[in-house]
């Protein structure tokens, strides 16, 4: 995959967008009792619109999303996706390396993240990659495991 690119998102990339988030997150919904991840529901045109969009790309295809927002003492990756096309390749890696990349280059010195209980698969991904678990919070229709990674000193 050392071809693929990865860019901020252009709004003509938004329909790639969706459609590598809900080819990434679809194998969840039945696993989650019909409820629809919320990354299949965030709106894209807003968030490649105020710039937390990133995007890889390889040959004019999104084939994975990230979406990154900063707080005051971290940075937050809110959705990292994989077009089930590309997965097992090593992008996912990738594109938490760029978020990682992204927070010490901004004097941040941790990455936050979280995903649903349920999605035990990510958990052990995260963990691999030296994400400690912080803490686990309900809310209507989840649980999310937040993870934390310290990037700089």
């Amino acid at each position: 995959m050392e071809s693929v690119a990865i860019r901020s998102a252009k709004p003509a990339d938004q329909p790639g967008v969706v459609e590598c988030v809900d080819a990434a997150y679809s194998k969840y919904v039945g696993r989650l009792g019909g409820v629809r991840p919320a990354p299949m529901r965030a709106d894209y045109t807003v968030l490649i619109a105020e710039g937390s969009v990133q995007v890889a790309a390889y040959d004019g295809d999104v084939c994975g999303v990230l979406v990154l927002k900063p707080a005051e003492r971290h940075l937050l990756i809110e959705n990292v996706a994989v077009h089930p096309n590309y997965q097992g390749r090593g992008l996912g890696q990738k594109l938490m390396r760029f978020a990682e990349q992204r927070a010490s280059e901004a004097g941040l010195k941790e990455v936050w993240l979280y995903t649903n209980e349920l999605m035990t698969e990510n958990i052990a991904f995260y963990e691999w990659l030296s994400y400690e678990e912080v803490e686990r919070q309900s809310g209507e229709y989840y649980r999310r495991v937040y993870m934390r990674k310290q990037v700089g000193p």
